[in-house]
């Protein structure tokens, strides 16, 4: 098979592959109101994020009623955190379809699709904001602006975003599955929001994936490097916000219990509530089979050692 023939097959296949997120997204497509809220709110009596995500169960001296109070916490910052990122995304995501603009249509359609499913997506992590805040006692805080996020972001090479973001949605899938869609112990609502929130997610993932290759296939070796680094840098900074929020939400906590905590109590708290959020939204995530293989075919040795460097603290953090 010649040059050119191998290219129209690896070109079929990519547009055969947004074809099949165009039309699966188009299917399954939801509403925020008829679906998903359906004129319910948030019940203060139930947990938002099972035990898996939240490690409540790894501060024994917390009686339930404080278990679930935390869970709720970390189940209104899971959400927060999700539209932050989507901001990235979708602005992202808006650029990559401008390259199709002038070319594949289905690809163009598929990621304008894409983008106007992210749009609804942050405006459902608004409203469950506003639901929480109902629930949930006053003083909670928001650490990070995701205009400001974005822009930081969005300064890194389109390698390094894309990587990220494709990350970000193939764990946002797994978290569902294995943790959120079998748990009866949770709110009814906020299993509903991850479920709906899933469905999309899970052609956003393909779409990633199609994209970052897309890209990747155009650079040099000096420009994938540099993406590396970037790379690096962006998990860096999440880190940074995750670390923020998440003393954040345990001074929350910890001011609206009913009793005191010793300072060893306190510290427990707060070193608990670090390590679910670095579980949650980058050693989870990193340590995906899918998101590895994506990664490893477009890295080599020393690459992926200088990621395995920045992430080993993180992943000893967790696993301690």
């Amino acid at each position: 098979m010649d040059a050119t023939a191998i290219r129209t097959n690896v070109n079929n296949t990519f547009n055969n592959a947004y074809a099949r997120c165009l039309t699966h997204s188009r299917k399954i497509n939801w509403d925020i109101d008829r679906d998903v809220i359906r004129f319910r709110t948030l019940d203060s009596t139930q947990k938002f994020l099972p035990d898996s995500l939240s490690k409540v169960h790894e501060l024994p001296f917390l009686d339930a009623q404080e278990q679930i109070f935390l869970s709720q916490i970390q189940g209104r910052t899971y959400a927060y955190i999700f539209g932050l990122s989507e901001r990235f995304i979708n602005s992202k995501v808006l650029e990559m379809s401008m390259q199709h603009s002038l070319g594949d249509q289905t690809a163009l359609m598929a990621l304008l699709q894409f983008s106007v499913e992210e749009m609804k997506h942050q405006e459902l992590f608004d409203r469950m904001e506003v639901l929480a805040a109902a629930a949930l006692p006053a003083g909670y805080q928001m650490t990070a602006d995701a205009n400001e996020v974005a822009r930081a972001v969005l300064s890194k090479s389109t390698w390094a975003v894309l990587g990220l973001t494709c990350c970000i949605e193939i764990f946002t899938q797994l978290h569902y599955k294995e943790s959120i869609r079998t748990n009866h112990n949770l709110s009814p609502l906020f299993q509903d929001v991850f479920r709906f929130h899933w469905l999309e997610e899970a052609q956003h993932a393909t779409l990633d994936e199609l994209e970052w290759q897309r890209i990747h296939d155009t650079l040099t070796p000096a420009q994938i490097d540099q993406g590396v680094d970037d790379l690096i840098a962006l998990v860096q900074a999440l880190d940074g916000i995750l670390q923020a929020q998440a003393a954040a939400d345990a001074h929350y906590f910890i001011s609206n219990c009913s009793r005191g905590f010793s300072p060893q109590q306190q510290e427990h708290i707060h070193h608990t509530v670090l390590k679910a959020y670095r579980w949650q939204y980058i050693v989870s995530g990193v340590q995906i089979e899918r998101f590895q293989q994506e990664l490893a075919r477009k890295i080599n040795a020393a690459q992926q050692a200088r990621i395995d460097t920045a992430l080993a603290p993180l992943l000893a953090f967790v696993t301690a």
